[in-house]
């Protein structure tokens, strides 16, 4: 499925900065890494963003991963919204790549043992060796899209830095990344909302988070 045959806009937004991100570990598709107050700051700066560009209480319908993460983010954005986070629809097909062996070790002793952990063609997280590889994230974000696709009108949806790069290429339609095996979008900082609306994408709000993954 590429973008374009949805009727509503999609926002779709990376959660905070949270205490793997700030101490520098892989992080993946683990589900309690809480924010730090720099990523309850990034889901401030995104709450009212959404707030100026929809107004209150606006027709979205909440989509999240299923990580704490991508849930607390979602509160903060929904008080702004003045939207009930309890109606949120949280999905474990949205949740970050797998890290296998890699995961919740720091960046730096990963890099020392195996060399670099991005990848230079498409500057985003290469998979670990036992790890999830680019196609599963594509076959899992492709599920979700076409289970939802008939949502009424816009929604929201809170992400990770990995698997939204993946959700928004296959919307937008871009192609596959050789290297990767998958199409994605270019990363953006943590705390970034980007809007697609009929395979087209612009950047909302640009956050100020770093972390890679």
């Amino acid at each position: 499925m590429q973008g374009g045959t949805r009727q509503g806009r999609d926002f779709i937004a990376r959660h905070g900065e949270t205490v793997f991100n700030a101490a520098r570990r892989l992080q993946g598709e683990a589900l309690h890494t809480p924010l730090t107050r720099a990523g309850f700051a990034q889901a401030d700066e995104m709450g009212a963003a959404l707030r100026r560009l929809l107004g209150p209480r606006p027709a979205l319908t909440l989509w999240s991963s299923s990580a704490g993460r991508a849930l607390q983010t979602l509160a903060v954005i929904a008080e702004h919204l003045e939207l009930d986070w309890h109606g949120c629809h949280a999905d474990p097909r949205l949740v970050e790549i797998g890290m296998g062996g890699w995961g919740g070790r720091g960046y730096a002793e990963v890099i020392a043992e195996v060399g670099p952990v991005i990848d230079a063609e498409s500057g985003l997280l290469r998979p670990a060796p036992d790890g999830e590889r680019y196609p599963e994230i594509e076959a899992r974000v492709r599920a979700w899209l076409a289970e939802t696709n008939d949502d009424p009108g816009d929604r929201l949806v809170i992400m990770h830095g990995v698997s939204s790069c993946v959700l928004r290429g296959v919307m937008t339609g871009l192609p596959v990344w050789p290297s990767l095996g998958a199409p994605a979008a270019r990363g953006l900082p943590q705390g970034s909302v980007v809007m697609i609306e009929r395979g087209v994408e612009r950047v909302v709000h640009l956050g100020g988070g770093h972390a890679p993954a």
